[in-house]
């Protein structure tokens, strides 16, 4: 009975964070923050899904299975993430109008694909000639 319980509440709260992540992907103005919504409300989502599925089961060997499945998802949505995000961003997608700041602003060379760190700009600058 309890364990029934247990993945009932798994399950739903896993349903309602996969729910915020769609209403994320509509709401959100720009990609950045769609990516943002959708890597960390699905992901969570999901795990709790899996979760709920593996208390279910009542088998080891599934068990295992959900576990490693859940592992896998939080170390490669973060990654996917990003990289969709840098792309997005180095292949001129815009943010939002109303966004604060632009952390990479004047810190990437569209001819050579490399960043600049601010750390590194400021020593090319103090860095004494021979």
């Amino acid at each position: 009975m309890i364990t029934e319980v247990i993945v009932g509440i798994l399950a739903f709260l896993g349903t309602l964070f996969v729910l915020f992540a769609a209403v994320g992907m509509i709401r959100m103005p720009d990609t950045y923050l769609r990516i943002s919504v959708t890597t960390k409300a699905a992901t969570l989502g999901i795990g709790l899904l899996l979760l709920a599925a593996a208390i279910h089961s009542y088998d080891i060997a599934i068990t295992a299975k959900v576990l490693v499945i859940i592992l896998f998802i939080l170390l490669t949505a973060p990654v996917s993430a990003h990289l969709i995000g840098r792309t997005s961003y180095f292949s001129g997608v815009k943010l939002w109008k109303d966004s604060v700041m632009d952390d990479l602003e004047g810190k990437y060379n569209s001819s050579t694909n490399t960043l600049n760190s601010g750390e590194q700009e400021e020593e090319i600058k103090n860095k004494p000639e021979n």
